[in-house]
């Protein structure tokens, strides 16, 4: 199943096991099973703590990774390759004690966790997302014996799909109950079935002193900032919702100048790893509600934390933009998607539609054409906006059809998951329907500054305004990267403001005062 270079690489990460591991291999007389079988055979082969058993599971294929020792458990349902075979190594060594990548508090508190959690996760091996959900669980299930992930190719398993509805991945199912969709975090896992997780945050962040630099927001152009600051010696802090922002849910980077191609999970870590080799205060899962001035910066957070800072730099980027129409919200993750890379899979053999003729929608559109059934865009212009190649491929694929000077007014629906679309035409007036199982959404971005409304200038787009070094209309207050009026939404670009306006905090505080710490005490 593995060839020889990825078996090597295989023996070489399990040398990292301390303690033995089972596998538990389901199978019936399936081709998944086979790969499956020879897959834990060939795991079985590259370390002698590593052994296998037949069952008979739920679901098969299917693999079970166990501690006999501690008595945790971690399932993979279906083939776990793609993206998903980093899930299986780190879950293979979290399983064999390779110690964990979580602060010490963060272990402790999964491991006092009362009752029992059967995690369910549905994914698709093309989704860059998905695996960050399914380690998180993993790592979640390794530490606690209580915990248990099943990762789920959706692909694979279409029946459960079909009976549970899900038409979006990641999602995930506490319990037999739906529990997310999306992108999930292990602190945002434990906030939610942790009653009193949030509020102990809370405690601990408002403790902290104040900041020279407090960074909010962190993408690329949040990264960059942070990492300015604190080669300049200041007390720098960084808090967002997530690490990476959109560059997450990127598939393929080929324009990030010295790195020939890249994928944004991988450039995600680097820009993390690169963060962490300084001083510089990360504090993630949490979402910045206000900003006020009150001698220093306050910046209060949702949970009802309140933390302070001599300047403040804004980067809090931007987000896929909606349609706005009827049915969109009541059916998204029913059919309406935002991402093609990550529910495309869910809907092979059926007829989508993509709204944007912009690279992202005609990109969306070829990318989908190789798996469903067929694929009308939808754009509102007389023209695509696309690049001439795309516009070319997409027009020579048989099973894209385009539409120009077309508005979406509604989704349609049965009430479980979309049916189809109503759009007018601009030039007749005419209203048309389509009968569709999906609709995938590629119209562009906005910027996330509705709680900066009032506080800075804003473009009537919402792009915080700012000058040739970063500041906004408010001295100490700077911004950087998407979120700003700067007109190419670029990750090169916004790593640069984000060095620009780092920089210029550091100018404003060398001409105004003193560093926070000095001034705190």
């Amino acid at each position: 199943m593995l060839d020889a270079n990825v078996k090597n690489q295989l023996k070489s990460y399990l040398q990292n096991l301390k303690h033995p591991v089972e596998l538990v291999v389901s199978a019936d007389g399936s081709k998944k099973s086979a790969e499956l079988t020879s897959l834990a055979k060939d795991i079985v082969e590259c370390s002698s703590l590593v052994s296998s058993i037949d069952a008979k599971g739920a679901r098969a294929p299917s693999m079970t990774i166990m501690n006999p020792q501690l008595g945790t458990n971690i399932t993979f349902a279906g083939l776990p390759m793609g993206h998903e075979f980093t899930s299986l190594v780190l879950a293979l060594l979290h399983s064999g004690g390779h110690p964990i990548k979580l602060d010490a508090d963060v272990i402790e508190q999964i491991k006092n966790l009362s009752g029992e959690y059967y995690f369910e996760t549905y994914v698709s091996l093309s989704c860059q997302t998905c695996p960050e959900v399914v380690q998180a669980l993993n790592m979640m299930a390794a530490i606690n014996p209580n915990i248990t992930n099943v990762m789920i190719d959706g692909a694979l398993f279409q029946q459960e799909v079909e009976d549970r509805n899900i038409m979006s991945v990641p999602s995930v199912y506490l319990n037999g109950e739906p529990f997310s969709v999306g992108a999930i975090t292990v602190a945002e896992i434990l906030n939610k079935v942790d009653d009193s997780a949030a509020g102990r945050q809370a405690e601990q962040l408002n403790e902290k002193s104040a900041f020279d630099v407090l960074v909010v927001g962190g993408g690329p152009a949040g990264a960059s900032a942070a990492i300015y600051s604190a080669r300049k010696g200041l007390n720098t802090g960084i808090v967002a919702q997530k690490f990476g922002g959109q560059v997450s849910e990127t598939v393929g980077i080929e324009n990030f100048i010295s790195v020939s191609k890249t994928e944004g999970p991988k450039l995600v870590a680097n820009l993390e790893n690169h963060v962490k080799d300084y001083d510089v205060d990360i504090m993630e899962n949490q979402k910045a509600i206000k900003l006020a001035q009150n001698g220093l910066f306050d910046v209060e957070l949702e949970n009802g934390a309140t933390l302070q800072s001599k300047t403040v730099l804004l980067a809090t980027g931007a987000r896929w933009r909606e349609m706005n129409v009827p049915g969109e919200q009541e059916y998204r993750g029913k059919g309406v998607a935002y991402c093609p890379h990550c529910d495309g899979p869910l809907f092979k053999g059926k007829r989508v539609a993509v709204i944007g003729g912009g690279n992202s929608g005609i990109e969306a559109a070829i990318d989908l054409a190789n798996i469903v059934e067929h694929v009308t865009v939808l754009e509102f212009d007389s023209k695509l906006r696309a690049d001439e190649v795309l516009q070319r491929k997409a027009k020579s694929m048989g099973n894209i059809d385009i539409i120009t000077q077309a508005q979406t007014t509604q989704v349609n629906g049965d009430g479980s998951r979309v049916t189809g679309l109503t759009y007018t035409d601009r030039a007749t007036g005419e209203s048309h329907d389509v009968t569709l199982a999906g609709i995938f959404v590629q119209i562009g971005l906005v910027p996330n500054t509705e709680w900066l409304k009032g506080v800075v200038d804003l473009t009537p787009r919402g792009e915080i305004i700012v000058d040739e070094r970063g500041q906004t209309s408010i001295p100490g207050v700077f911004a950087a990267g998407d979120v700003t009026h700067t007109p190419y939404k670029q990750i090169i670009i916004a790593m640069g403001s984000g060095a620009t306006a780092s920089l210029g905090a550091f100018d404003y505080l060398i001409r105004h005062s003193e560093p926070a710490e000095e001034q705190a005490a």
